[in-house]
């Protein structure tokens, strides 16, 4: 399996609404619930009407689109991930899997992905 790189850097916040986010960015995440707004986007594109935020993410996604039918590729991968004390923001997207880590244990992450015998691609 594939794990697509993606060189950019990402922040997961709360927001008071969505009234200042910009959705034609490459990447913009929502979640809405009863409790909040939430947003992961790329750090340079956090609106200014945050009311938190946590920086220095960085992310990959699962190559290719992921048939609804298929069982245990994120628990496998948070899995691996956790037995080496890494942990994971994931966010699941109609295709995919996008799995973001803290930037300072990202390198760690792919090195542990690429032993478990997934194909980096950078």
């Amino acid at each position: 399996m594939e794990l697509k790189v993606i060189a950019h850097d990402f922040s997961v916040c709360k927001v008071k609404d969505y009234s200042q986010v910009d959705l034609s960015k490459e990447y913009c995440f929502t979640g809405k619930t009863d409790e909040e707004n939430s947003l992961v986007c790329l750090t340079k594109d956090v609106p200014p009407n945050v009311l938190e935020r946590d920086d220095a993410w960085k992310a990959f996604r699962i190559q290719g689109v992921l048939d609804f039918s298929l069982i245990g590729i994120l628990a496998k991968i948070s899995t691996l991930l956790a037995e080496n004390k890494i942990g994971i923001f994931a966010i699941s997207t109609y295709n995919t899997d996008y799995i973001l880590t803290k930037a300072k244990e990202y390198r760690s992450a792919l090195d542990v992905l690429a032993k478990a015998g997934y194909q980096i691609v950078e």
